[in-house]
């Protein structure tokens, strides 16, 4: 009952404040409402008794945990309020600091994405941050191993059913072809799009795009992640652990919105990323939001012709 009072009453809110938001992205807007309500009651714990009790779990998809969850727990971890992180299975690395971390979940669900305990969730019409600190991914996972003669330029794909539809942004093969053939002379390449039996899966199923044979064959110098995890030079104790490792030594990024750009994003250098459509596009999460996570240049292509004109530009 009482949800549903505050509910009514950010609506209002956002119906008087915020009256330029489309009907089908206001209800972000009150969600970003109802997360600041929730932390007002943690306001002594958090700035004046400071003992870790935060308890952090989260059973959302990959980009609002990267984005928000993360962070919010690297927060509580530097306040020294940080007391347990539950997450999905293959992220123990992604939480490096917790000092009781457990991987309770098998499945990621998009109702975990609403927990109003956490300061944001996914799309907001405000990026300035509290209670929210960016992940040093890029310095714990730099290692010796992943060099190559050549700088690293990441490819991260995915072929994702979207909004319960065909998969919408993806770099399809004529695409790659285009891209690895300017490219593949001046960097080591390393393509990147996990199965499905590599990573923890949500609600979005992953198709075929056949192309790993068509890398194989076409492009053999094109180093394949999944080649990598196999080798496992670095010991990776997983999936997600030998991402971190591989993307801790590159500084360029090519990568397809939603977990995959938000990951990449951390890295710093710079990202190219195509989406093609999305409620990011009108809250500017690209302009606002992904910088944050490590200071990464982000360029954010709607279509592929802009994709090529951004790698012409920026990785030629």
């Amino acid at each position: 009952m009482f949800e549903k009072i505050l509910n009514k009453i950010f609506s209002l809110i956002v119906f008087l404040r915020h009256r330029e938001v489309p009907a089908e992205l206001k209800y972000f807007v009150r969600d970003t409402y109802h997360c600041r309500f929730r932390q007002v009651k943690y306001f002594f714990k958090d700035y004046l008794f400071k003992k870790p009790y935060k308890v952090v779990a989260f059973q959302g998809e990959f980009a609002p945990e990267l984005q928000f969850a993360l962070p919010f727990a690297y927060w509580h971890y530097k306040n020294g309020t940080l007391k347990k992180t539950v997450a999905s299975k293959y992220t123990k690395e992604l939480y490096f600091f917790s000092p009781d971390h457990q991987e309770q979940f098998d499945t990621r669900t998009n109702e975990g994405n609403y927990d109003f305990e956490i300061p944001r969730i996914l799309y907001s019409h405000d990026y300035d941050m509290s209670k929210w600190e960016p992940v040093p991914l890029k310095e714990v996972y730099a290692n010796d191993v992943y060099k190559f003669e050549k700088p690293i330029l990441m490819i991260a794909n995915r072929y994702n059913m979207e909004w319960d539809g065909p998969p919408i942004s993806f770099f399809s093969i004529e695409v790659l072809d285009k891209i690895i053939r300017s490219l593949k002379d001046k960097y080591t390449i390393i393509y990147n799009r996990p199965r499905p039996q590599n990573i923890t899966m949500d609600n979005s199923d992953i198709y075929e795009l056949n192309d790993y044979e068509w890398i194989q064959q076409e492009f053999p110098e094109v180093i394949l992640m999944e080649d990598l995890f196999k080798e496992n030079k670095a010991r990776a104790r997983n999936f997600n652990h030998l991402q971190l490792m591989v993307y801790a030594n590159a500084s360029k990024f090519l990568s397809i919105h939603g977990g995959t750009a938000t990951l990449a994003s951390y890295f710093g250098g710079s990202n190219i990323i195509l989406s093609k459509q999305g409620p990011e596009h009108y809250f500017n999460c690209y302009q606002k939001l992904y910088p944050q996570f490590s200071n990464a240049a982000i360029y954010h292509a709607k279509n592929d012709e802009q994709l090529i004109s951004y790698v012409q530009q920026h990785y030629i």
